[in-house]
């Protein structure tokens, strides 16, 4: 289990919902401050059966056909990868983890391959690119010390076109050698990103972030690791030349050139210094994008207010150069994971949570913010609201997982003006073809579509 995400789980389920009483025309209500403007979003459930928490992670995509794929989490038991139709709202499960690796469909508890984590990588043929990890123990499987064996977690392939999915293995299973002496189970899989001009995938593993490479053209070769242990949750970018990239456990940036079978790992600096000395001790989760140039990636931090920029067209062997663009928005504890997408006409979103101290309700506020490289304009867009509340009941009788353990729904809340808007996480953003911005929350779990902001 990752240290990080158990606190987040823990936080979250302690945490209050703050909830507000007064309705809109009640004298009592203080008026809305000029800080939250709404960003308004439709609401959508995805389906319960596909989870256990009412949770998921960073798997959100679009595919090529105008679709959007979201995978979900389901403890002790599975995963999925869930389609939703924007034409029709209708969603639907595609992909089912278990059976398609042959593992059981009733629950395994701890074994199974409860999460699909990735940020799903969609390549130009279309496949989807996805993996699975594992979740975490149950207080009766704590109680009793008896935790079933984690093996692995698996690389898998979704074809939108022909409704097919493929099973690419486990890249490092449990009793395999290259495993740390003290390792307890095999490897989760954080990431997948594929170089389908050159067969070749590119996987981050987890606990350990090992960095792995996959040649499709010669499966047989199985799962070869480059070297470089990577930071907390990343993922792979490729460059304009092909080059892969990746953010090292000590904020350096490693890359592998697929031509000369070479991985360097440099120096990453940021107003003359190392990178990692100016992060604030909360700064993790590093999450990246690339823009249409091929060169300019975009890096946000879960902890950190600012966005970076990052050339990454220097030479191999040379320091490579960020620079902070400022802080995104201003706030305290600041919280995006994620939730970092690149827009067809190359402005930079991104969701961003903050201490709501505004006066105006409790909790937190998770904006939608906006960077437009031609300016260097910073914009936030507004608080997300939901514009149907009723797409959930939270008032009536809570609902139960077939164990008995409760399903959460306390992931919204209601300002005092009786707006609904997330509460907890924001775990994913992306921004479709068309302008639309999907984003997913928690408890329950729900994608969140925004209309193409026309401002």
């Amino acid at each position: 289990m990752r240290k990080i995400d158990m606190i987040a789980m823990i936080a979250t389920l302690c945490a209050p919902a703050y909830t507000a009483s007064a309705d809109g025309n009640d004298p009592a209500v203080p008026e809305k401050p000029d800080a939250i403007q709404y960003r308004w979003a439709r609401a959508y459930h995805i389906p319960p059966e596909t989870t256990t928490e009412e949770s998921g992670y960073f798997s959100l995509s679009e595919g090529l056909n105008g679709k959007i794929y979201i995978g979900t989490s389901a403890y002790g038991r599975n995963a999925y990868l869930v389609e939703f139709d924007p034409r029709t709202e209708a969603m639907s499960v595609v992909l089912d983890t278990h059976k398609l690796v042959g593992l059981p469909l009733e629950p395994t508890g701890y074994a199974a391959q409860a999460k699909i984590h990735t940020r799903d990588f969609v390549g130009p043929s279309g496949t989807i690119y996805l993996g699975s990890k594992q979740g975490y123990p149950s207080r009766a499987e704590r109680e009793s010390g008896n935790i079933p064996r984690y093996r692995g977690g698996y690389v898998m392939t979704y074809d939108p076109a022909t409704d097919t999915a493929h099973n690419l293995g486990i890249p490092m299973p449990w009793g395999d050698p290259r495993l740390p002496q003290d390792a307890t189970e095999g490897e989760g899989v954080i990431d997948v990103t594929a170089d389908e001009s050159r067969g070749l995938l590119y996987v981050i593993t987890c606990e350990h972030e090992y960095w792995m490479l996959y040649d499709m053209n010669h499966p047989e070769q199985g799962y070869r690791r480059l070297g470089p242990t990577l930071n907390g949750q990343p993922n792979t970018l490729i460059d304009h030349r092909g080059w892969a990239a990746a953010i090292t456990k000590d904020w350096r940036i490693a890359r592998y050139d697929p031509e000369s079978d070479r991985v360097v790992v440099d120096d990453l600096i940021l107003d003359g210094q190392p990178f990692a000395d100016s992060l604030p001790e909360r700064a993790s989760s590093p999450d990246w994008r690339l823009a249409e140039d091929g060169r300019t990636a975009y890096l946000q931090l879960m902890g950190d207010l600012r966005l970076f920029e990052i050339n990454l067209g220097g030479r191999m062997g040379e320091p490579m150069v960020a620079r902070s663009l400022g802080n995104r928005i201003e706030g305290n504890r600041p919280d995006s994971r994620g939730s970092i997408s690149i827009a067809p006409d190359g402005r930079v979103y991104m969701a961003v949570r903050i201490d709501n101290q505004t006066g105006f309700g409790r909790g937190y506020l998770h904006h939608l913010v906006r960077y437009d490289p031609s300016d260097g304009a910073m914009q936030n867009l507004g608080v997300i609201a939901v514009e149907n509340p009723d797409f959930f009941d939270f008032d009536g009788p809570q609902a139960m997982n077939p164990d008995g353990t409760r399903r959460p729904r306390h992931g919204f809340h209601r300002l005092p003006d009786g707006t609904l808007t997330p509460l907890h996480v924001v775990l994913a953003l992306i921004v479709a073809r068309d302008g639309t911005i999907y984003a997913t929350s928690i408890y329950p779990f729900t994608l969140l579509r925004i209309p193409a902001p026309q401002d």
